[in-house]
């Protein structure tokens, strides 16, 4: 029996467009699972539980018309839980994914038992990222249904292991769901995340750069005129080490004595704090470096597939020169 999830066949391409802070909501997630994508959102996006439930209403609601509508079955969607014991939220917001029994959930900052228990109860799914064995192998024995390796040069809460060591390393002891993330902006990109040993490409940065997402334009004209260069990774914002488009900081006034700082993270107290400072302080990976436009998630969608297919048929005629044994 696979030990796959079983929705990654329906997908019109294998990727999963990845929670953003304050980036992700329902029109972008609604909008990936209308074209055959997986859209997540984290919980901590909206600021309380009552309008929380009110997102999953509105995605569920929509992506019920559209199979109605138009006879397709939409791609699920997921919903991101930090699972930090400072998370005040966690447990009214893990309750209303199991009542409106959300398809997928991804956890960070903590792989729980009863969490995936409670996820398993309606028949969800459990993903949680990871950005060394260690962490993979502590998710593994709490029962999750996959691992999202967050490697160098991702956006958000990085990690610093090459993508290529990294899945090789989980990969020889998990054989349920791998997802990749770092640095993935096209469709040869996804092509090599599998050709590397992952089931599903992870993309956050490439989903800023739509207009279904709620990033300012600035944010995006920044992303656009970005290298990978431009991208600075530090823990001084949240306390947790992410990748920060230099430029923001720059303006924002931060200096580099400021970066060299870290301070404890604490999801409770400091929500409100991180918050307004990632709205203008904006994370980015060093896919930047391939983004130079904004697409509709539409758009972006059939091109990642044109992209994905010419990979294929180029690595394919490839093999057809090699001797044959």
């Amino acid at each position: 029996m696979s030990q796959k999830a079983a929705f990654i066949d329906s997908l019109s391409m294998p990727v999963v467009a990845a929670p953003m802070f304050l980036i992700s909501g329902p029109q972008l997630v609604i909008e990936c699972c209308k074209n055959g994508i997986v859209g997540t959102f984290p919980a901590l996006n909206q600021r309380s539980s009552e309008g929380f439930e009110e997102w999953l209403i509105e995605i569920k609601t929509a992506l019920k018309a559209f199979e109605e509508e138009t006879g397709k079955k939409a791609a699920p969607f997921g919903v991101n839980l930090i699972v930090h014991p400072t998370n005040p939220r966690l447990e009214a917001d893990l309750m209303l994914c199991v009542k409106h029994q959300v398809p997928l959930i991804i956890t960070s900052l903590g792989a729980v038992r009863q969490v995936v228990d409670a996820v398993h109860s309606y028949g969800g799914l459990v993903f949680h990222d990871v950005v060394k064995k260690r962490h993979a192998q502590k998710a593994a024995e709490a029962g999750v249904d996959g691992l999202i390796l967050v490697a160098a040069g991702a956006g958000g809460h990085a990690g610093t292991i090459n993508p290529m060591t990294l899945v090789a390393e989980i990969r020889s002891f998990f054989d349920k769901t791998i997802l990749l993330s770092g640095c993935i902006s096209t469709g040869r990109d996804v092509a090599s995340a599998l050709q590397m040993g992952a089931d599903l490409a992870y993309m956050g940065t490439r989903f800023i750069n739509t207009p279904e997402s709620k990033a300012p334009e600035a944010y995006r004209e920044m992303i656009i005129e970005a290298g990978a260069s431009d991208i600075r990774y530090t823990a001084a914002i949240s306390g947790v080490h992410a990748n920060f488009l230099a430029a923001s900081l720059q303006a924002a006034g931060i200096s580099e004595e400021d970066l060299a700082k870290s301070h404890k993270v604490d999801f409770g107290k400091e929500l409100d704090t991180e918050a307004k400072a990632w709205k203008t302080i904006w994370s980015a990976g060093q896919g930047v470096a391939l983004i130079d436009n904004v697409l509709s998630v539409a758009d972006l969608t059939a091109e990642l597939k044109e992209e994905f297919k010419e990979a294929i048929e180029e690595q394919y005629a490839r093999l057809q020169i090699f001797p044959k044994d």
